[in-house]
C-alpha cells in the first residue's frame, strides 16, 4: 500500500495570519512565520514534513490561501 505524502503551499500575500490554519493541523505541521508579508501580516507556512495531506488547513482558511498536494510514496 502507497503511503501519502501531502505538500501545502501557502500565498503568503493573501495570508492575514489568522492561525486558523495553524490550529486546524492534527499534525502541527504549520506555523506562522516571524516574518510579515507586504501587508505586515504574519503569513503560515510549512514547518515540517509530516503531512499527509489531509487538507484541514486548506478547507479551514478563511481567505482560500492554501493549496494541499498529495504524493504517493513507494
Amino acid at each position: 500500500m502507497a503511503k501519502i505524502k501531502g505538500v501545502i503551499i501557502v500565498d503568503k500575500e493573501r495570508c492575514k495570519g489568522c492561525d486558523v490554519c495553524v490550529s486546524s493541523c492534527p499534525f502541527g505541521v504549520l506555523e506562522l512565520s516571524t516574518m510579515v508579508n507586504s501587508k505586515g501580516y504574519n503569513y503560515s507556512q510549512m514547518v515540517n514534513e509530516d503531512c499527509i495531506g489531509c487538507a484541514n488547513c486548506a478547507v479551514m482558511c478563511p481567505d482560500s490561501c492554501i493549496t494541499v498536494y498529495r504524493q504517493k510514496q513507494e
